[in-house]
């Protein structure tokens, strides 16, 4: 099962490396990763995302606040929290076709970021899924290049 889970650490230097260690030296891998600063500038919001069973997902929790610099861990229910990812994809553009890409740019709320004569790059935020299926719709006509940042998320309400 992906369990996506939402760690707040202190913003110091070698915290990334503590904790994603924690995941290879048990063996997990990690599917998506994502660190940025919170409102609070001495603290740092992990988002990971992993597969995992659901003890396993336990093991790692106990496993995380034994580091130091681990404040609180949420394992985010899908149910109540929002999530989004970003993708930049860069799409082979012959003349002719370029309007029949733009339209599917504007269905999904995608934006043109930029364009050249023999490509266009497609700027998309959404769920996992919506950026899914604009790369399966994008993908006859040629995808260049893609690049896709890990997973942020939030729960809803004022948990």
């Amino acid at each position: 099962m992906r369990h996506t889970i939402s760690v707040l650490v202190e913003n110091k230097p070698g915290v990334l490396a503590k904790v994603s260690g924690l995941f290879s030296r048990r063996g997990y891998n990690i599917d998506s990763l994502s660190v940025g600063p919170t409102e609070n500038p001495t603290i740092s919001r992990m988002t990971i995302v992993v597969s995992v069973e659901d003890k396993s997902i336990e093991q790692i929790t106990k496993q995380l606040y034994k580091l130091i610099n681990v404040i609180k861990i949420q394992d985010l229910d899908p149910a109540v929290c929002l999530d989004r990812e970003l993708a930049l994809i860069k799409v082979n553009t012959a003349p002719n076709y370029r309007p029949e890409i733009i339209e599917i740019a504007d269905i999904f709320r995608a934006k043109i970021v930029d364009v050249s004569l023999k490509s266009l790059v497609v700027e998309i935020t959404g769920t996992e899924d919506k950026i899914n299926a604009i790369i399966e719709l994008l993908s006859p006509y040629g995808i260049l290049e893609l690049a896709r940042a890990g997973k942020v998320a939030i729960s809803r309400g004022n948990k």
